[in-house]
């Protein structure tokens, strides 16, 4: 799913974090980019500038990344040498974006005639400050490229406040709205599942496909991010962006090309397809949740409203599920069930696709339930599946599943590239296609907002669900009523 050209400027490159010091920059990006470095996926004369609040120097600032960081870089990946080469890329600005902030030491620190990278590691509310900084202080020209990380507004109104505000200084062609599910190889793979083989296209439609189902659960809690999450939500965090780029990559139309905005293309008529929500259809297809006292990964653990930094009346919820249709002839009737939430049994993240059923009960013993699906299996493992019925050894015709099993890792021997390794090397390179254009982002937006309003008028509590569960009992209600059940 890699455009055929690139658009690499050939100049040195100024990777440039904002948020150097913070839990994203050391347990995500710059494992990344050492194992970019390391497998030389950047150019020979890149450095990588930190910046944060913190009063450090230079050395101050690797011994916190030999401390924070090197610890997420898996043992069998781990290169002495080259993390050595590695750390003589990194330099550390002190800057403080929310106290009337001075660039003069970045424009300093930054090489003239580099193409800069900006990663906006911050909260969403910086967004506008740093980019009016960085075009006062001459930082920004036609070979900049900027990253924005989610959640780019709470609302429809700010994601377009903050889309103005970085659109003023960077073109749409500059700026990288990053979600990192799409750097997954089994997200990118299930491109190549859909329109590099004939046999699967002609099936991938209504009515051979009765359901489709997607989940993102996560075995943590809130932790730390408490305070964050408590005014997002399960919605904002990952519906909104997540769940519903990978529904777009299930249900979009073939792309005329490999292009990014032919890909985009297809993906906001989806966003656009995607019925609108009233009162009753809330009321009737959606479930919030939000997790009590359990015990998960054999060990007990409080609930939501016991966690650090969440209120005790707090009605975020930490579960949601809902029933979803696309209002083209592709998916007439199909119903789309989205479902994610923290505290869940287990971490597991799957699209599957439920075939129909034969027309006709030819076999009468054939085991009820739905006899083909199409499992795709994101994390923790990535693993293609498409479940048969075949019959069993010996006399009669006595039927059961079984999986033909496309495990991707053995398949393909070579090294598999993490999801955000993946995508700074698409920056890098200029490859905008595994990015959100700014009309898909506000597009989705349309689409959550009148969800979340209507639980606000609502003003119902997320029903309780145990820790370690797979969540209340009312989200297998809403499949169960349709006949359907959730792929555990």
């Amino acid at each position: 799913m890699t455009p055929s050209t690139d658009t690499d400027t050939g100049l040195p490159l100024d990777m440039i974090i904002f948020g150097g010091v913070g839990d994203l920059a050391m347990r995500k990006l710059l494992p990344a980019l050492y194992m970019a470095h390391m497998h030389g996926n950047l150019p020979a004369s890149t450095r990588i500038i930190s910046t944060g609040r913190q009063d450090f120097d230079r050395a101050a600032y690797l011994a916190q990344v030999e401390e924070q960081s090197r610890s997420f870089i898996a043992k069998e990946n781990f290169n002495e040498k080259s993390w050595d080469g590695f750390l003589r890329l990194l330099e550390y600005v002190r800057l403080d974006v929310q106290a009337a902030p001075d660039f003069s030491a970045l424009a300093k620190a930054a090489h003239p005639g580099a193409q800069r990278v900006f990663y906006l590691a911050t909260a969403p509310a910086l967004f506008t400050t740093i980019c009016d900084k960085l075009a006062e202080s001459g930082l920004v020209d036609q070979n900049a490229r900027v990253v924005l990380e989610k959640p780019l507004g709470r609302d429809l109104e700010s994601a377009v406040e903050i889309n103005e505000a970085v659109g003023k200084h960077f073109a749409e062609s500059q700026i990288y709205r990053i979600d990192h599910y799409l750097g997954k190889e089994t997200v990118q793979n299930l491109m190549v599942l859909r329109f590099g083989n004939s046999i699967l296209e002609p099936l991938w439609r209504a009515p051979n496909i009765s359901s489709v189902q997607i989940t993102v659960a996560e075995e943590v809690g809130v932790g730390s991010r408490a305070g964050f999450y408590d005014s997002t939500g399960a919605m904002r965090d990952m519906v909104q962006n997540h769940l519903l780029q990978l529904l777009c990559i299930v249900a979009m139309e073939p792309p005329t090309s490999l292009s990014p905005d032919a890909v985009r293309d297809e993906k906001l008529k989806v966003l656009r397809s995607l019925r609108r929500f009233g009162l009753a259809d809330i009321a009737r297809d959606t479930v919030r949740g939000q997790y009590a006292h359990g015990v998960s990964g054999n060990q007990e653990v409080v609930g939501y409203h016991e966690e650090r930094n969440v209120p005790p009346d707090s009605k975020t919820e930490t579960f949601v599920a809902l029933r979803a249709h696309i209002d083209t002839w592709r998916w007439s009737k199909v119903p789309f069930y989205l479902r994610t939430g923290k505290r869940m049994q287990r971490r597991s993240s799957k699209i599957v696709v439920e075939f129909a059923n034969p027309p006709f009960p030819l076999f009468p013993d054939m085991p009820g339930g739905v006899a083909n699906r199409l499992v795709i299996e994101l994390q923790p493992e990535e693993a293609i599946k498409l479940q048969i019925m075949a019959k069993q050894p010996g006399s009669g015709m006595q039927m059961q599943q079984v999986a033909l099993n496309l495990d991707l890792q053995s398949a393909f021997q070579q090294r598999r590239a993490e999801a955000y390794e993946r995508l700074l090397i698409d920056v890098v390179r200029g490859r905008l296609t595994h990015f959100m254009r700014r009309d898909e982002l506000e597009a989705a937006w349309a689409w959550a907002d009148p969800i979340i309003e209507g639980w606000n008028t609502l003003g119902e509590k997320p029903h309780a669900y145990p820790a370690g569960s797979w969540g209340p009992a009312e989200s297998f209600a809403l499949l169960a009523r349709d006949g359907f059940a959730w792929v555990e």
